[in-house]
């Protein structure tokens, strides 16, 4: 395998660990897939569009959101 190749599949499973993380924690799919590619390629935040910006923020506050919260659970179960 080349670096291209080894390349795009370390995008594949990075795009697709953070699509995993953000739909399990309630984000609608299309968006975390959006979402999910932005984090992978991680661009820097010159490269990105405003609305790539403003959707970033938005599902990554509802990730944390429900990351919080079930923390907050888990300890209350402890």
């Amino acid at each position: 395998m080349n670096y291209s190749q080894n390349k795009h599949k370390f995008l594949q499973n990075e795009q697709l660990f953070w699509h995993t993380e953000l739909v399990k924690s309630g984000v609608d799919y299309h968006q975390a897939a959006k979402v999910a590619q932005i984090l992978a390629e991680k661009k820097p935040d010159e490269l990105l569009t405003e609305e790539e910006i403003k959707l970033t923020k938005e599902v990554c506050a509802a990730w944390l959101r429900q990351h919080n919260r079930l923390t907050s659970i888990s300890r209350a179960l402890e």
